[in-house]
């Protein structure tokens, strides 16, 4: 079909290249020369147009040809593809269940350096925090020996220190043991 449209574009493309050629033989008829300039202004137009419809066609034919050319190509190749995954079906299963076993590793994989990360900033945030408590400590403790009454208030700060660090510790411990246990799985 777009053959045939081709060709009778072409034809009509012809034909109107031949009336452009006939106008301008009838422009250079000795006859006309008082509607001269009119005639050319005319004839000029008509080129120009005739010049935009051939230029016109050349593309679209052109991007119409590239445009079959290359669904051409990809058919054969989902043909090839289609007849490759036909032709291995049991080394296609056996293949898609390795790349799927894959990716659970790799996403196993991402989710443990996450987890290791967040661990890792969550430490070092403790780390600053507990070098902050330290400087406060001293300062009481500076102020408590100056004060009697104060120090007995330190000492029963010291005291629920002492079990919030024992509780605290009991926490990590147990957080680390459930990450190696998940890690080795």
């Amino acid at each position: 079909m777009f053959e045939t449209m081709s060709v009778e574009i072409e034809q009509l493309l012809a034909k109107l290249t031949g009336v452009n050629d006939k106008m301008a033989e009838y422009t250079s008829t000795p006859g006309v020369t008082s509607l001269n300039a009119a005639l050319m202004h005319t004839l000029q137009r008509h080129r120009d147009i005739l010049q935009d419809y051939t230029h016109e066609f050349h593309k679209t034919k052109a991007n119409f040809l590239a445009i079959r050319e290359r669904e051409d190509l990809l058919g054969s190749v989902r043909k090839d593809i289609e007849t490759y995954k036909s032709g291995s079906g049991v080394n296609n299963r056996r293949t898609e269940l390795f790349l799927k076993e894959h990716e659970h590793l790799r996403n196993s994989d991402r989710l443990m350096d996450d987890t290791i990360s967040i661990a890792m900033a969550t430490k070092e945030n403790m780390t600053s925090q507990r070098g902050l408590l330290k400087s406060i400590q001293s300062r009481v403790n500076t102020l408590a020996n100056r004060f009697p009454a104060i120090n007995n208030l330190v000492q029963r700060l010291n005291l629920r220190k002492r079990r919030d660090s024992l509780i605290l510790g009991g926490v990590i411990g147990v957080c680390t043991i459930l990450l190696l246990l998940y890690a080795l799985h």
